[in-house]
């Protein structure tokens, strides 16, 4: 395997694409390997995406009470969950989350809600809300994550200012189904095609420990790389208690981290952002995501569970000789 490993590494360095069959041994290498994996995904980062961190900052700007029965989602009105929940924040208070993340050195952030799509009064605050961010701190970056949309809102997000706009796929098409029934993959795809023709960057991405297989991770991989993203988000199940999938057996940190090395090996130019579950499953061994290919984290905390210290991601990026974009 440890020859295999190194061809595979100075093909995709060499510009070419390794094949379905090639990315699937590689989510399956053995252990013993993973430490080779790791440097192979290193070097094609390295090469591609350079040694620059993007910091990433989301906000809950509306929280729970969602129509939708995503099985792995606290704010889902089908679960019984401890979070908070509250209508659209003002507009001062997305304002002051937005000041915050970038006097910590943040350059993106992303407002996201809950719910298959917005009202238009709270459509109305967002957009207010990013021609604001753009005036006060043009360096950074405007994201957004509001559920599905029209071409006539996608055409008004960007002429406020909004740069890249944020819809998960969550999984493969196949296995959606027994993620979610309120909604279906087409659905999601559908916005993500409006976001194409009006011009907005696209981060799209999923969730892993769901029950999927390994195949279809490599399959998932392969189909956001036909989709042409320009970022994906890779988060990984942090079980919670009162959601369908309360009981879901966490992913070891080896299997999340070839997993995110299959997907720098098959998305070698890509933006690849590691962003839920981080902290819980990892632990200890956080930083190797960034030997594992990753070039973008979620800085701060999540929707509804806690992140890292700030103080402490840049720590770790410091310490390991990386810059932050």
């Amino acid at each position: 395997m440890n020859s295999y490993i190194q061809r595979l590494t100075k093909d995709v360095l060499a510009g070419k694409n390794i094949l379905f069959s090639q990315a699937e041994r590689l989510i399956n290498a053995p252990d013993d390997d993973l430490l080779l994996l790791l440097d192979g995904a290193n070097k094609i980062r390295n090469r591609f995406r350079g040694n620059k961190i993007n910091l990433c900052s989301i906000t809950n700007a509306k929280s729970g009470k969602c129509s939708q029965d995503c099985k792995f989602c606290s704010q889902s009105n089908f679960h019984k969950t401890d979070i908070k929940t509250y209508s659209l924040i003002k507009l001062d208070k997305i304002l002051a989350r937005a000041k915050k993340y970038y006097q910590a050195g943040s350059n993106r952030f992303c407002i996201v809600v809950s719910g298959r799509a917005l009202t238009k009064n709270d459509f109305e605050t967002v957009c207010h809300a990013i021609v604001q961010i753009k005036k006060r701190w043009p360096n950074m970056r405007r994201d957004a994550s509001l559920g599905e949309l029209t071409f006539e809102m996608a055409e008004k997000l960007k002429l406020a200012g909004l740069q890249r706009y944020n819809h998960n796929l969550e999984t493969v098409e196949e296995f959606f189904p027994k993620i979610c029934t309120t909604h279906s993959f087409d659905d999601r795809i559908k916005t993500l095609e409006v976001l194409r023709k009006v011009g907005l960057q696209i981060c799209s991405g999923g969730i892993f420990g769901l029950g999927e297989t390994k195949k279809q991770r490599v399959e998932f991989a392969y189909f956001l790389k036909e989709l042409n993203v320009d970022c994906m988000p890779l988060n990984f199940l942090n079980p919670v208690k009162g959601t369908a999938f309360e009981n879901n057996k966490p992913l070891k940190p080896f299997e999340i981290l070839k997993t995110i090395a299959m997907f720098r090996f098959v998305n070698p130019k890509k933006q690849i952002r590691i962003c839920g579950g981080r902290e819980k499953n990892l632990r200890s061994l956080q930083s190797l995501i960034f030997f594992s290919g990753c070039d973008s984290i979620i800085f701060g905390d999540y929707l509804t569970t806690k992140g890292n210290a700030l103080n402490d991601d840049l720590q770790m990026i410091k310490d390991l000789g990386l810059k932050i974009r």
